[in-house]
């Protein structure tokens, strides 16, 4: 990208020029009159709960809640969030010294780098990962070590092929499972080899576990907080977000280490003033409703039952796509097409682009999550499940249509 006399070089480093792209492209699609169906971005379409908007909405309306809130957080939401891990986890933290409100997951991404480390540092990201990932460490002067996340191995790090002179230099070493965008889960042996690992070398260990309450099929994520002694060696970030359909209202929270935890919030005492009070007392009706008897169903239902519809449409439509066992993202391996697209051989760009034109399903390129998300596309579960019949549909007749150009090509 080009830079002006305005422009820091850096913010070339903070993600990737896809999203940016993927945008354009649906613009050109809808002004030539394309019906476009959003799988691109993770943005939840349906609402908190009533208990929720219901808080959410009295709160706002008092007078007393326009203030400055303070970086901490509330203590009310600091002890509901506390009370949450402890009722979904089995993890105590203190409230006080160990729980940091944060304005989303993505808050708290993006600042931990400047907090934990100094410039020149290393640290240890996957790739495939979240762009924020590798965009935070550029704000802060810090190198990323990348470690592979491929399907060989289930999307989860191989500790043992980090090398010892990696784990040396590394400050910390990041996590995120259940996973975005490889939609892959964690269980506790994981987390114990990390943490080995971790303290056999004096690395920070951080899970992203913002879709921890959305999985499938039975399972329950667990916190990497629940392993014996994390709380010396880990934190972990989780989000209101996707969990109860909160994603406009930025609020999620940071636990664990406490002074971590602790750099982190005095970084943030110099950036921000808090969420706003009435956000946060529809945090608190989210938690407290989640631990209630009256608790209503996860939103992992309503994707499981997505993800079943959706994949067993794309799959009798000529694409073989895997199950993920969590999160609302499909990563889908890209489908077999012999046939040579002009611009050259299929990328995970070049198949996205050509869906969006062709079919008005929008869906990201792998690329745009690192080098190994080549090869692969992520699909959104974010639209109802009569849409989703419709993408498949269209996917199926695009598939179905390059094979038919391939065969043409070779008689």
């Amino acid at each position: 990208m080009t830079t002006g006399k305005w422009r820091s070089n850096r913010l070339d480093e903070l993600g990737s020029s896809i999203f940016a792209e993927v945008i354009q492209w649906k613009k050109h699609a809808r002004a030539s009159g394309m019906d476009v169906i959003d799988l691109d971005i993770g943005s939840p379409d349906k609402p908190p709960s009533d208990a929720v908007m219901q808080a959410l909405g009295a709160a706002a309306l008092r007078p007393n809640q326009y203030g400055y809130m303070g970086t901490r957080g509330s203590d009310a939401f600091r002890k509901t969030a506390a009370e949450w891990m402890a009722f979904r986890f089995g993890v105590q933290v203190d409230a006080e010294a160990e729980m940091l409100s944060l304005m989303g997951s993505q808050d708290g991404l993006a600042h931990l780098a400047m907090a934990i480390c100094n410039a020149g540092d290393e640290v240890l990201l996957p790739n495939p990962g979240y762009p924020i990932y590798a965009g935070s460490l550029a704000i802060a002067g810090v190198k990323p070590i990348f470690y592979p996340l491929t399907a060989a191995g289930g999307f989860l790090p191989d500790v043992e092929a980090i090398t010892e002179e990696e784990w040396r230099r590394a400050r910390f070493i990041l996590l995120n499972y259940p996973g975005n965008p490889v939609s892959a889960v964690a269980d506790m042996a994981l987390f114990d080899k990390v943490l080995e690992k971790a303290r056999k070398y004096d690395v920070l260990v951080i899970n992203d576990a913002a879709y921890s309450e959305m999985a499938f099929d039975g399972f329950e994520p667990p916190s990497i907080l629940s392993a014996n002694g994390a709380m010396e060696r880990a934190i972990e970030i989780h989000s209101l977000s996707k969990s109860f359909n909160m994603a406009g209202c930025r609020i999620g929270f940071v636990t664990g280490n406490r002074e971590a935890v602790g750099a982190l919030r005095e970084l943030k005492e110099n950036i921000d003033y808090g969420i706003f009070a009435a956000v946060q007392e529809a945090g608190v009706a989210a938690l407290k409703e989640a631990m209630s008897k009256a608790a209503p169903p996860k939103v992992g239902q309503l994707y499981e039952r997505r993800r079943d519809v959706f994949i067993d449409a794309l799959r009798a439509g000529g694409w073989q796509v895997e199950k993920p066992k969590a999160t609302m993202f499909i990563w889908a391996a890209l489908p077999t097409m012999e046939w040579t697209h002009p611009d050259g051989p299929w990328t995970s760009r070049l198949i996205a682009r050509e869906l969006l034109e062709q079919t008005g399903v929008a869906v990201i390129p792998g690329e745009a999550f690192g080098s190994e998300g080549e090869g692969y596309v992520r699909l959104a579960l974010v639209v109802d499940e009569a849409r989703l019949l419709e993408a498949a549909e269209r996917i199926g007749r695009f598939i179905r249509g390059k094979a038919r150009v391939h065969h043409r090509s070779t008689t």
